[in-house]
């Protein structure tokens, strides 16, 4: 008999209710979970996301080595943890929507892929051993429509998500099969007309703010 892997994610039939928001389930995958989530962010949300990073956007750098490659070709910025009001809003509902603690959470990163930008297939959790707080759940938060490419792909389940402006991807591995683990493997395919605006939230097993 298979054993259910335990889930790090709680809904109430096919919505989940944060304070602020009511966010339908369009879609979802149990193991490992990948759920497709409509009304994440409004669309005026994604619009001030936007303004607020584009003029502090950088060449995207790999992992924890912060190194530059064509492995990953877009730019980004990080928020300071609850910069500002707004901001502080967001990171509370991606809190609940997660079901891990604020603390636990990276600053919100923002990503821009023009034509032909990509993100090679990869995982969002540290393959090191020696890792002893690593990723545990990712939110990818889509801040506009892209016209055509940029798809989410996940190349061993054959599965992609296409963007769409205040939707969102969940994913979590931190299951005890391994094996669940890889099948999360995903990239960011390249964008083929127009621009790919982005927001992720990468969640850890400890503590990672001082909050």
């Amino acid at each position: 008999m298979t054993m259910i892997e335990q889930t790090i994610f709680n809904s109430i039939g096919n919505k989940i209710i944060t304070k602020d928001r009511e966010i339908p389930i369009v879609a979802r995958m149990d193991e490992p979970l990948i759920l497709i989530l409509d009304n994440v962010l409004s669309h005026s949300e994604c619009d001030a996301l936007i303004d607020l990073a584009n003029n502090r956007m950088k060449r995207a750098k790999i992992g924890k080595s912060h190194i530059v490659s064509n492995f990953r070709t877009s730019s980004n910025m990080f928020f300071e943890e609850s910069e500002n009001e707004m901001v502080q809003k967001i990171e509370t509902r991606i809190s609940e929507l997660m079901n891990i603690p604020i603390s636990h959470a990276e600053p919100l990163q923002i990503l821009h892929y023009k034509v032909g930008e990509q993100y090679h297939p990869h995982f969002d959790y540290f393959t090191s051993e020696n890792v002893v707080n690593n990723r545990i759940s990712t939110l990818v938060m889509y801040l506009n429509d892209v016209e055509k490419g940029g798809e989410t792909h996940f190349p061993s389940l054959r599965f992609s998500v296409t963007p769409k402006k205040g939707c969102a991807v969940y994913f979590e591995y931190f299951y005890n099969d391994k094996c669940l683990n890889e099948l999360t493997l995903h990239e960011g395919k390249p964008v083929e007309i127009g621009g790919k605006w982005v927001a992720t939230q990468w969640m850890r097993r400890q503590r990672y703010r001082n909050v």
